[in-house]
């Protein structure tokens, strides 16, 4: 999964408060930034999971899109700069500013069967309607073997921790219901829950609500294991936030991939892809994800957030 930092065209979308992200708005985004800022999503999205295999990612969540043209045309600097064959999908939300999350897949390795947006219903403490992303269920095959996948981006600490946190708890109960349905015909079902959660793993919206446990062994049947807990315990996270590391990115998987025959696709490992050169070098953000941009000043990096990956295996016939 990846959070590629309000990747937007520069031609406004009709409906969609995108004036910021237009060469007369306030980031003055040109077709030069726009250009660049595709080759670098191209790039750092062909890169994940080279260190295990070089086919790279079978399945990309990403989420701050505007819309499937910006997709499309990562998906063909990929193609054409790294040959990494990659079809996404996107579904149009409700979100204010116009960004959606969306998906990735290689076909030789994932065989989407169906694919259905989810949409929040929540309130702000004021009564005010949250307009977010939709919640995209992408079920397919994983060579030859059913799988879910949720990519979510969930409502955004607008108006602090504390005052936001019940849009999260809501977004968490849509996720667990959309799991539930999906037991309702597959009790044994395989589902990968990704996304930008706007929380940590030990918040309450992931923690309670969801139930996605830190140790292993305490998930049960059709219960959800947080995959990348361990790493913030051990001071390592997704995002920095005022000097101090969160894990917003989060992967949690369903019980069933944690304890599958090893003849079937089980979970192995996470990660946090936090490679030098999505990362700044020098000066007092030394260490940090390297942006698109900071205090409007153009950096011409990747984003503000790292990807965060898990690898599934099973044995080789």
């Amino acid at each position: 999964f990846y959070n590629l930092e309000n990747l937007f065209d520069t031609i406004h979308d009709e409906g969609k408060n995108d004036y910021e992200y237009l060469p007369e708005g306030g980031m003055h985004w040109t077709g030069l930034k726009y250009r660049h800022k595709v080759h670098n999503m191209a790039y750092a999205l062909s890169q994940l999971g080279t260190d295990v295999t070089p086919r790279g990612a079978a399945c990309i969540g990403v989420a701050e899109v505007e819309n499937i043209g910006c997709l499309q045309d990562v998906a063909e600097e990929m193609r054409t700069q790294y040959d990494r064959n990659y079809i996404p999908i996107l579904l149009e939300g409700p979100d204010r500013r116009g960004v959606d999350v969306g998906f990735f897949y290689n076909p030789d390795l994932f065989t989407p069967v169906n694919i259905r947006g989810h949409e929040l219903n929540a309130h702000y403490a004021d009564g005010g309607v949250v307009k977010t992303r939709l919640q995209l269920l992408v079920s397919g095959y994983l060579e030859g073997e059913k799988i879910h996948i949720i990519v979510n981006h969930w409502p955004s600490r607008y108006g602090g921790e504390l005052a936001s946190r019940p849009t999260r708890d809501t977004a968490a109960m849509l996720c667990k219901q959309i799991c539930d349905s999906i037991y309702l015909k597959e009790p044994q079902a395989k589902i990968i829950i990704m996304g930008d959660l706007n929380d940590d793993p030990f918040n309450h919206s992931c923690a309670q609500v969801l139930n996605a446990k830190k140790d292993r062994r305490e998930v049960g049947t059709q219960g959800l294991y947080n995959t990348m807990w361990k790493f913030l315990d051990r001071g390592n996270g997704s995002l920095a936030y005022n000097g101090a590391w969160n894990l917003f990115d989060q992967i949690i998987i369903s019980e069933s991939l944690l304890n599958a025959d090893r003849k079937k696709w089980t979970y192995w490992k996470a990660q946090i892809f936090n490679k030098p050169f999505l990362t700044v070098q020098e000066g007092k953000d030394k260490g940090t994800p390297l942006r698109t941009h900071k205090a409007n000043v153009w950096l011409d990096g990747y984003a503000d957030h790292y990807p965060t990956m898990i690898y599934v295996i099973r044995e080789k016939k």
